[in-house]
């Protein structure tokens, strides 16, 4: 994290925020010059605080698990133990980028569901999510709502949150969550979102907050502000148009994206709208951002439908592809949209591959009936370092009643264009119980994604009242790789082609069911043998690959033509370059060999000849007689130095030699000038 600066302007801003903050948004009017609808807003209190019972009661928390799925209840007591009576919301994820077994969560605490009051809560892990720490809320007594949480490029952790005054403000953690700076005056409104630039970039370190102009804290129609630190902010601005309800996404390169639902119809004419800056990563420039430009997501955002009452029905994401690989820079949006038709809610993706100034159609991402009135809601995205696209989201595709959920999840490896089968990775759970007198379980849930697969921070009641959950998703045989990657390298089968390892799949696929081997052959020899695990009746892929013989120093490969494994001998390191350096003594007459590494060498070996009278004589291989002074450093001397005491006969020269060796083979020695191959009949033992 930068330095942080004095804070005596940040206290200037705070009674700026305190005296004339709330009035600046009543009347506020859209850009059509019609009263904006102010919808969902929330976010003041209505209810004093109300503690919890004298007496705490507690019972064990459930054991959440959905196959090979567990995930774990993050709010619990210092003995693990489920809070009875309260009420845990809106979690927000933040992994440290330079230690992912470092995660923060923060969530709106309820201490007593008889009162809407909350507070910020907050725990720790620093074990991946298996154990976490929960010291409280962060700052006691205080009504604290929508939390956001991130990570800079540093690894130092970031929590905004709204205050009563519905204003933001900021802690900061250097100690991976275990203590908290602040609270650091960032402006802000409801529906705010926060993010840290963890790129690396010229910006690496600066903090971004957007909101809805609608209940901005400050002057009217602000909805963005930025911080080189998190400690002091700049004034609040303005972008070009009016969003609700986004997110933000920082790309390789510094460049900002914001992203929301529209405001109002009048004022823009595609339901769902992006941003773009590119110098809000330069401190010494106001952020300027692009004309809005529309991402057709194939229907509305929604508020207050069946599954969560009184709350949006998800977030409007958007998310930067940082891998190397081709899709690199693309932009992604996903979210939960009202699509045509009779089906209420759908998870729909687009994409961008021109830096978000195009975009695709829509992708359906959950695989349901479109004709079964399930809600998707609470539609979560995130992009892997790999490129992997990986979402979330509640699902009642099981509950015609609509009242209970699953938590799902997909993943996509080509930029969106497909995506796997739809796998449940929650039990079942009932969203419309637990209400801490507010008929929501928040606004949105939260993920973040890694190569290996992907961490989630997700609500649920599986208690009985609401809580908050850890879950690692992606990883479904806990093979330690993605299952994309078990798929793959062929060490899990996948049949039916729907990108979700055959042993995972709760239904067994048909084509995977078997009492013998034959069934199981896809008929290609270079992948293995399949054959038929008896005592689960399913196919299983062979134990590795069919071609290696185990051999380091053969290269293994498979001809499927011809059905025949080939393993063929690794080729030596090439020549060390004759530019190797000698040197002598003039006190010991000690001369020095040194060169330079080459690739694929594990050690070298140094050959001494001798140069006789009147030259090396005009044979085409020249009358070489080298011999072997030094293998492998066998002097001990240095990797990539020889040296040697002894001194050529009177009237001749020594010369010197270099080859690489990769512990199976020598190199080569190079050629002569006469472009000759140099022979060498007495190798360096190998090894030495």
């Amino acid at each position: 994290m930068r330095a942080p600066r004095p804070l005596v302007l940040g206290l200037a801003v705070l009674a700026l925020l305190a005296t004339a903050g709330i009035p600046a948004a009543v009347g506020e009017k859209s850009a059509s010059g019609k009263p904006a609808e102010r919808e969902g807003h929330h976010e003041r209190p209505d209810d004093p605080y109300m503690p919890a019972r004298e007496k705490r009661l507690t019972a064990p928390a459930a054991l959440v698990v959905r196959g090979a799925y567990q995930s774990v209840q993050i709010n619990v007591d210092g003995s693990g133990a489920n809070i009875l009576g309260d009420a845990a919301n809106e979690p927000s994820l933040a992994v440290d980028p330079t230690d992912p077994t470092n995660l923060v969560v923060g969530w709106r605490q309820f201490d007593n569901i008889a009162s809407n009051f909350r507070q910020a809560g907050v725990a720790h892990s620093h074990d991946g999510g298996a154990t976490w720490s929960v010291p409280g809320v962060v700052q006691p007594g205080a009504f604290r709502t929508d939390p956001v949480l991130s990570a800079d490029s540093f690894g130092t952790f970031l929590y905004y949150s709204l205050n009563s005054l519905t204003a933001g403000d900021l802690w900061v953690s250097t100690d991976k969550g275990v203590s908290w700076s602040g609270p650091y005056p960032a402006a802000g409104g409801d529906k705010e979102w926060m993010i840290a630039d963890d790129t690396g970039s010229v910006g690496a370190g600066n903090v971004y907050v957007t909101w809805n102009s609608q209940f901005t804290c400050c002057t009217a129609d602000t909805d963005f502000t930025r911080s080189p630190d998190g400690t002091m902010f700049g004034d609040p601005q303005s972008l070009p148009s009016k969003a609700k309800w986004g997110t933000l996404a920082v790309g390789s390169y510094g460049e900002l994206y914001s992203i929301g639902a529209r405001i109002e119809e009048e004022a823009f004419p595609v339901p769902h709208l992006i941003m773009k800056s590119t110098n809000a990563k330069r401190e010494a420039q106001v952020p300027a951002f692009g004309a809005a430009v529309g991402v057709g997501l194939g229907g509305e955002t929604e508020y207050g439908k069946a599954p969560n009452p009184d709350g949006i029905m998800g977030q409007v994401w958007v998310a930067v592809d940082r891998s190397t690989g081709p899709t690199h820079g693309y932009v992604y949006a996903l979210a939960s949209v009202n699509p045509q038709g009779p089906d209420p809610l759908d998870i729909m993706f687009a994409r961008s591959t021109d830096g978000g100034t195009t975009w695709s159609p829509p992708v359906r991402v959950n695989d349901d009936s479109t004709h079964n009135h399930a809600y998707q809601w609470f539609g979560t995205m995130s992009v892997a370092v790999t490129g992997r696209i990986d979402a979330v989201w509640n699902d009642t595709r099981n509950d015609p009643t609509e009242a209970t959920s699953e938590l799902f999840y997909a993943y996509s490896i080509d930029a969106g264009a497909t995506w796997s089968a739809s796998v449940p990775v929650s039990p079942v759970w009932n969203s419309t119980v637990g209400f801490p007198d507010q008929e929501k379980i928040g606004d949105y849930y939260h993920m973040v994604s890694d190569a290996l697969g992907a961490s989630v921070a997700y609500a649920a009641t599986f208690n009985g009242e609401q809580d908050i959950y850890f879950l690692r998703v992606g990883d479904c045989n806990a093979s330690g790789a993605h299952d994309a990657t078990d798929i793959a390298s062929h060490t899990s089968l996948d049949c039916n082609a729907n990108l979700i390892p055959d042993e995972c799949e709760e239904v067994a696929p048909a084509c995977s069911v078997c009492s013998t081997d034959g069934p199981c052959s896809d008929g290609l020899f270079c992948d293995g043998a399949e054959t038929c695990n008896l005592a689960t009746s399913r196919c299983q892929a062979p134990a590795g690959p069919p071609c290696n013989d185990t051999n380091p120093c053969t290269a293994d490969s498979c001809n499927e033509v011809g059905d025949a494994c080939l393993n063929a001998p690794v080729p030596p390191p090439g020549p060390v370059p004759d530019e190797v350096q000698v040197t002598q003594d003039e006190t010991t007459a000690i001369t020095t060999v040194a060169w330079s590494v080459i690739a694929g060498a594990d050690h070298y070996n140094t050959y001494r000849g001798t140069i006789p009278p009147g030259g090396m004589g005009g044979a085409p291989a020249g009358p070489y007689d080298h011999t072997c002074l030094e293998s492998a450093d066998g002097a001990g001397d240095g990797a990539a130095v020889s040296h040697d005491a002894d001194m050529p006969p009177p009237g001749t020269a020594f010369y010197f030699i270099v080859g690489g060796e990769d512990g199976c083979s020598d190199g080569s020695l190079g050629n002569s000038s006469a472009a000759v191959p140099r022979p060498n009949t007495l190798p360096c033992p190998t090894p030495p």
